[in-house]
């Protein structure tokens, strides 16, 4: 069959995900693949392209292994 309507091909989507707290250098080092900088009301904002759904699960999982509560998380618009 057809692709869908308004379907598209992605090598990757940008992320972002929003923490309540600011973290240590040590913490932003376990995420290499992300930038981060500073949030609102003292938070921490990490952000980048993320390859499939298994990085993204994993990135999540990454952030609650640390014990880092994802406050909000939400796919960029290109």
């Amino acid at each position: 069959m057809g692709e869908a309507v308004g379907a598209r091909e992605h090598s990757s989507w940008r992320y972002e995900f929003l923490l309540g707290v600011r973290v240590s250098d040590t913490v932003r080092a376990a995420f290499p693949e992300l930038q981060s900088v500073p949030g609102p009301a003292g938070g921490t904002v990490f952000f980048g392209l993320v390859e499939d759904d298994a990085h993204l699960h994993g990135l999540l999982a990454r952030f609650q292994t640390l014990g880092l509560t994802v406050l909000e998380m939400r796919r960029l618009p290109d």
